[in-house]
């Protein structure tokens, strides 16, 4: 499957839970993808990319340091999967000898690693198509990207069926704003 290079656009809080929500948009294009986290996770990559330092570090400063103290780097992040509505995520590291590493990760962690190393974001194109969102042009709401995808005959009624836990957040979410700026 293919991946899809990301940028973080944004963390937004769910209005319906109060949930944090991390918006990644593609690079050069208009899908969206919203990736729910905790408020640790949240406060730690808003925090960097307000360009804010902290007195001491934090958990993924912390990480950041000891991977680079090994000798190894951040070559990338992958959101690899969802299921169960859960993401998960890789990231790949390599080495000094070159030796390339993939850890497990909860994506919220993986993203926090990526914007304090300057590494890239990708996601599978499966996963952005089953939790994805596009805005319409004509009302400016977001869409689901699997209701593009069932009108191009993609996505069969049970596909959207289980995800219908995310139609439901995504329409409590305040979205007003995404895509207005880049």
């Amino acid at each position: 499957m293919p991946l899809v290079e990301m940028k973080i656009d944004s963390i937004r809080v769910s209005l319906l839970n109060h949930q944090r929500v991390v918006i990644l948009k593609e690079k050069g294009a208009e899908r969206y993808l919203p990736i729910w986290i905790g408020p640790a996770e949240a406060d730690a990559i808003a925090i960097k990319l307000q360009g804010i330092t902290p007195p001491r570090p934090l958990t993924h400063d912390l990480l950041t340091s000891v991977i680079s103290a090994l000798g190894a780097r951040v070559e990338a992040v992958l959101v690899n999967d969802l299921r169960n509505d859960t993401f998960y995520a890789k990231i790949f590291l390599v080495t000094t000898t070159e030796e390339r590493l993939e850890i497990d990760s909860r994506p919220s962690d993986a993203m926090a690693l990526a914007v304090r190393t300057g590494a890239p974001i990708y996601v599978e194109e499966s996963v952005l198509l089953k939790a994805g969102i596009a805005i319409d042009k004509e009302t400016g709401k977001p869409v689901p990207l699997t209701e593009v995808e069932k009108k191009k005959g993609e996505v069969s009624e049970e596909e959207m069926e289980k995800l219908s836990p995310f139609r439901e957040v995504l329409d409590n979410l305040n979205l007003d704003d995404l895509g207005k700026s880049s």
